[in-house]
């Protein structure tokens, strides 16, 4: 009898074990996958940013809230005019010689008789300020002496019934604009406080950049960001951050495209903007914060810049469509294009360069490392936007070819514009493109292969936004199931990225997210434990043919390898109703009699006040090959001691 050829052996394989998931075996080495697969995406939507990751605690600060950013909304939202204790005066919105002209309305408040607790307004926050017993907090202001007497300040934070819980007293004395401020220990834990600002003397003040920040944000900085939802999203270990957007970052209409350059220096100098989710931009969280929070987190940051051209439905709406997409005049590119091209000396440049000075400037001489930069966002394939693209590619790989530059496909996994988006990237040979989908879950498991037959030799791709369409158990597998196809194709998926990351709950723009957040809690979805997962349990190398699942329906598995500690990580899901066999033939992979630690994942059912998801830990000896039973709708994550 004849030696069977490998190929028949390997066909024989397949038709032996049915629908159990066999692929072609590569060499013992395994085959090099992205290091960066797994991170986050931050967009300001759904309160992200202000009432959200940024700590501050006032809303609408600057008194720059109009009708454009929600209906309804003025300068005063968010303030109470105080007049208890028989004080009488006048309040208004003025805008002559303001703090700055990127801030260019302020508070005017006439005392003609401050009473007996003087007259003033009253911040509520965003839905209330939280504040902790013993926890302090910096408060500070800009105030400007319009009279002849300086003015004496009483800073409150209150119960809504007015039980005084901490206070700091100042002066406003200056013609000119002044800040001042001071620090207040709270007596009490409230999640509903209220600021309250009281003048004690007759007179006329200017108040802008009314400010309050806890002392403890995340890392200690100031401006700094909410220290736990720094902490929880610094808890998935994400390999980079996408930010500031998303559609905010194209904006409704060119004059509302996100300029970095308005986000950066002194808070009271930069140019807040309303929102395309339909609130504001205080621009508290700008660059710099951005750069400094993927710095502290390990995050390699990926900012995304407008390619020149507003979003394809400005002043309208996916649905009913709008005012269509519009380009900067080509007369203007050239200072667009010394724009991105100044990001990057921001980020990479030394502290003696021009925009290198500017981030030294701001507390940080060392470089931010700057890797990636993706040029726009699900825009249309037009030509307009295809010929500013091409002009802000070639400027920056001319001077900066070790950025790797991403471009977009559309906001869906098929049709014209991702066709043409795709098209248009193997033509110019871009490095990478950003796909979005927001799909049903069996989509999900429909396409888990989707990948596979991606061209190796074109376009590497980005996996920026995506999520099946809910927060259920159920939602969190089917994305674990896929995202096992995303380690499997590692090589030509380098970046991948959850989205929304944060959602402010009663704010939503959209859903679902992957944490919701009050003033004082933090609600981290399955979702959540998913992407977490695979972030703190991912590899650099992955084993084809490795794991052997006796039924393909409703499943996922993979096999990589973490080079920094050697170990060998395999995760099985089974999304399904019934149990799945699984056998893992590691071989020489794992070190001789190794120990690997075994984690069960399964949704918590009976306690609603504990976590979404339950895990169980537990040891066993791997040897050459691990049989495993993968309970229903669980996923099994197995980590082995391996060769280094």
């Amino acid at each position: 009898m004849k030696t069977l050829s490998k190929k028949l052996v390997y066909l024989f394989l397949v038709a032996s074990l049915g629908t159990q998931q066999v692929f072609a075996q590569t060499k013992q080495g395994g085959k090099p996958i992205s290091p960066d697969l797994f991170g986050i995406f931050f967009e300001d939507i759904s309160y992200a940013a202000d009432g959200g990751l940024y700590a501050e605690l006032i809303q609408n600060r600057s008194f720059e809230y109009t009708p454009a950013d929600r209906y309804g909304w003025n300068p005063f939202t968010a303030w109470e005019y105080v007049t208890k204790g028989f004080g009488y005066g006048a309040i208004s919105v003025e805008s002559q010689s303001p703090i700055h002209s990127n801030n260019p309305h302020y508070a005017l408040l006439t005392i003609e008789e401050p009473g007996q607790e003087g007259i003033g307004l009253q911040n509520n926050g965003f839905d209330g300020i939280p504040i902790k017993k013993g926890e302090q907090y910096n408060f500070s202001v800009f105030t400007r002496l319009l009279s002849a007497t300086p003015i004496p300040l009483s800073v409150q934070l209150r119960s809504r019934k007015g039980e005084v819980y901490g206070e700091v007293n100042l002066a406003a004395d200056a013609k000119e604009w002044k800040k001042g401020g001071g620090v207040i220990t709270a007596s009490a834990t409230d999640d509903s406080a209220v600021l309250v600002i009281t003048a004690k003397a007759r007179g006329r003040l200017g108040i802008d950049m009314v400010s309050l920040f806890p002392v403890k944000t995340f890392h200690g900085h100031a401006n700094g960001l909410r220290a736990d939802l720094g902490q929880t999203i610094a808890d998935l270990k994400p390999r980079f951050m996408r930010f500031p957007g998303g559609c905010l970052v194209h904006g409704d209409g060119l004059e509302n495209m996100y300029r970095w350059k308005n986000t950066i220096g002194p808070i009271e100098e930069r140019k807040e903007q309303r929102n395309i989710w339909n609130y504001h931009q205080s621009m508290g969280l700008g660059y710099f914060e951005y750069f400094q929070f993927c710095e502290d987190i390990g995050a390699k940051p990926l900012p995304v810049v407008p390619a020149a051209v507003s979003c394809q439905n400005s002043g309208g709406t996916w649905r009913i469509g709008g005012t269509g997409q519009k380009g900067l005049p080509m007369e203007e590119m050239q200072d667009y294009i010394n724009e991105i091209l100044d990001l990057i000396e921001y980020a990479n440049g030394p502290a003696t360069s021009t925009w290198g000075a500017k981030r030294a400037a701001a507390g940080h001489p060392e470089p931010f490392h700057l890797e990636y930069l993706a040029i726009g966002n699900e825009d249309k394939q037009t030509p307009v936007f295809r010929e500013r693209f091409k002009l802000i590619e070639t400027a920056v790989k001319q001077k900066h070819p070790e950025i790797t530059l991403i471009g977009t496909v559309g906001p869906a996994p098929a049709g014209e514009d991702f066709e043409a988006g795709w098209k248009f990237a193997n033509e110019n040979a871009l490095q990478i493109v950003d796909e979005h989908y927001y799909e049903k879950p069996e989509w999900f498991l429909e396409h888990k292969r989707r990948y596979d037959s991606y061209n190796r030799s074109k376009s590497k791709v980005y996996l920026g936004e995506y999520a099946s369409r809910g927060n259920t158990w159920f939602n969190a597998l089917v994305e674990a199931v896929y995202m096992t196809g995303l380690e499997r194709n590692g090589d030509v998926v380098r970046l991948s990225s959850y989205a929304p990351l944060l959602a402010r709950t009663g704010h939503t723009s959209w859903n679902p997210n992957l944490i919701y957040f009050t003033g004082t809690t933090i609600t981290r979805t399955p979702n959540y434990y998913i992407q977490h997962l695979f972030s703190n349990n991912a590899g650099d190398r992955y084993y084809e043919g490795i794991v052997l699942l006796d039924n393909d329906v409703n499943t996922g598995a993979s096999c990589v390898k973490d080079s920094k500690t050697g170990d060998i990580i395999i995760k099985l899901v089974n999304a399904g109703e019934s149990k799945v066999k699984a056998k893992a033939s590691v071989g020489s992979l794992a070190a001789p009699r190794a120990n690997a630690a075994v984690t069960v994942f399964t949704e918590n059912t009976t306690d609603k006040d504990a976590p979404a998801v339950v895990t169980a830990d537990s040891q066993m000896e791997a040897g050459k090959v691990i049989n495993y039973d993968v309970a229903p709708r669980s996923i099994v994550l197995i980590r082995i001691p391996g060769k280094k």
